[in-house]
């Protein structure tokens, strides 16, 4: 599956838009497969943004297969005018990613 964040692909024609399409994921800033920063990791700058980091690319990773997911329930061979979120919820350590773009058909 194509994605892009243009609203045209090179080479390509879009014969149909077939609707906007979402992926979401969301996690624990602080947990990635399964183990916990300790305490006193959080400390460290180094590992908390590589930490930090690493669950950010799950996160997203998670989201774009929702993505893909979505648009393949609509007969959708690629995703075009993504944009991608990232907030964090409030008072949590949580992070809550959410793309969305326009599922087409292209030849």
């Amino acid at each position: 599956m194509i994605l892009t964040t243009t609203h045209n692909i090179e080479n390509f024609k879009i014969v149909d838009y077939l609707g906007i399409v979402t992926g979401i994921a969301y996690d624990s800033s602080y947990s990635s497969n399964g183990t916990k920063m300790s305490f006193k990791d959080m400390f460290s700058m180094s590992k908390y943004y590589e930490k930090y980091t690493l669950v950010l690319e799950n996160i997203k990773e998670k989201a774009f297969q929702n993505l893909k997911e979505n648009a393949l329930k609509l007969g959708a061979n690629a995703v075009v005018g993504i944009q991608l979120d990232v907030e964090p919820l409030a008072n949590s350590s949580t992070l809550f990613v959410s793309i969305t773009g326009t599922a087409v058909k292209a030849e």
